[in-house]
């Protein structure tokens, strides 16, 4: 009787045991394409994000460039004074507390033009830089994919283009219409269709040997598919590179034509015209110049970090 009971109540003991042992044998496969627990996918995409949220200069850029932005939104807002609010009494002041910037030669307050001129350089660099991406990738991938006389044709027609300078093109353009600020934000994008229909053309080139875009010519896909669907994917990554650093070319552009009084007209707080103005008060108001000069200076410069921080996080020859 008291073998058994011992023997009885060692039982609990023994399944209790057995429970709690560690499971014998191998541990559950698991698909080497599934990521562990807890982490994320890898993609080229976050990758990317990635290298260029660490690049500080590219981050330097990003911030001015939000800034510039965000003034030129805000600016009706933030501007001490509007754009052509005149005051002939305070005309070629000096940098003071009630105006930060000076004032031009009509009593302007220049911090506020300064402000407002952002609204128009953003505009004619960021409107420019889509007109060409768009009409010159457009041409450049039908060109590259179809190949042949169709080819020669619109390659033939960005050469005539790129053969002028693209200052004077700009001249003979705006010249043609008279000058305005949408007449100089036209030519600007249509001096920039070459670089955009080249870059469009060799990548279209180099990717319709691909096998997956072979394969979706045997299944029967149009030509059309085949180009949005395989090819323009594949190729934005160098449009983007290109158009991110177009930009700032833009802006040089247009101040340069506002310079010249081909683009916006007076009283447009324009950053190249504003240039124009002060450029005869150069010795006793130098501010006049200074601050447009300086805001054109920024601008371009984020343009160019953020634009060589996406190069870097994109093109898979500059990553680490």
């Amino acid at each position: 009787m008291s073998v058994t009971g011992e023997a009885g109540a060692g039982r609990p003991l023994v399944k209790a045991a057995v429970a709690s042992a560690p499971p014998v044998g191998p541990p559950p496969l698991r698909s080497p394409l599934l990521p562990a627990a807890g982490r994320t996918i890898r993609t080229p995409w976050r990758d990317a994000v990635r290298g260029f949220v660490g690049s500080r200069t590219a981050m330097a850029g990003l911030v001015v460039l939000a800034a510039f932005l965000l003034l030129a939104v805000l600016a009706p807002l933030v501007a001490p004074y509007g754009a052509d609010q005149q005051s002939l009494t305070d005309r070629l002041k000096p940098p003071s507390p009630a105006h930060a910037f000076g004032t031009d030669d009509l009593g302007r307050d220049v911090l506020s033009r300064v402000l407002f001129g952002a609204q128009i350089s953003l505009r004619v660099g960021i409107f420019a830089v889509a007109i060409a991406l768009i009409v010159g990738s457009s041409l450049g991938l039908v060109a590259g994919f179809s190949g042949g006389k169709l080819d020669a044709l619109f390659m033939r027609g960005m050469d005539i283009v790129l053969a002028f300078p693209s200052t004077l093109l700009a001249i003979g353009i705006v010249a043609m219409r008279g000058p305005s600020l949408e007449m100089a934000l036209v030519a600007i994008g249509i001096v920039n269709i070459p670089i955009y229909a080249r870059l469009a053309r060799s990548m279209a080139i180099g990717l319709k040997e691909r096998e997956y875009v072979m394969a979706a010519r045997c299944l029967g896909a149009a030509r059309g598919r085949i180009v949005g669907r395989h090819i323009l994917p594949n190729a934005l990554s160098p449009l983007i590179i290109q158009a991110t650093l177009g930009i700032a070319t833009a802006i040089i552009e247009a101040a340069g034509l506002g310079f010249l009084g081909l683009g916006a007209q007076p009283p447009a707080p324009e950053w190249g015209l504003m240039l124009t103005n002060g450029r005869a008060f150069l010795i006793n108001a130098p501010w006049a110049m200074i601050f447009p000069g300086l805001a054109i200076m920024l601008t371009t410069l984020a343009f160019n970090l953020v634009g060589d921080g996406v190069r870097d996080a994109l093109d898979p020859n500059f990553r680490v």
